[in-house]
Parts: C-alpha cells; structure tokens; sequence
C-alpha cells in the first residue's frame, strides 16, 4: 500500500492527529512543493537482545541440538 502524501505545512499543522495514526499503523510521505522529503512511518518493531529469555523460565532440551531421525543418514 502507498503512503499518504501530506504537505509539510499541514504535516506540522496535524502532527499529533498523523502521529496517532502513525502509531495505528498508517505511513504519510511528508512533501514541500508536491516533491517528497521524508517519510513518517512506525518504528520497526525490535528484535530481542541475545538473552533477553535469561531467568523466564525458559529451558532448552538437553538433546536440542542432537540430530534428527529423520535426517540422520545425512550425517553419516
């Protein structure tokens, strides 16, 4: 889906209103003059740090990494 184009006057004029409507999920290309200078979209969700699980409860199969039935020929 395209973004919205919205003139930087009335982008500054409405920016709480799009910010909202940023954070439901909606993009605008902001332009000055009919020419787009930036873009107003959500943040991309984070990835979770390494060990970020640490202390959760979380608990790895002791044979996790051991290989599998179905592809132990593969291995041999």
């Amino acid at each position: 889906m395209t973004p919205a184009q919205i003139g930087a006057f009335e982008a500054k004029t409405h920016l709480s209103r799009l910010l909202e409507k940023v954070a439901r999920g909606e993009s605008f290309v902001i332009t000055r003059h009919g020419k787009p200078v930036a873009e107003l979209r959500p943040v991309a969700a984070r990835r979770p740090r390494f060990g970020a699980a640490k202390g959760k409860g979380f608990r790895m199969a002791k044979d996790f990494d051991a290989p599998l039935e179905d592809f132990r020929e593969y291995g041999e």
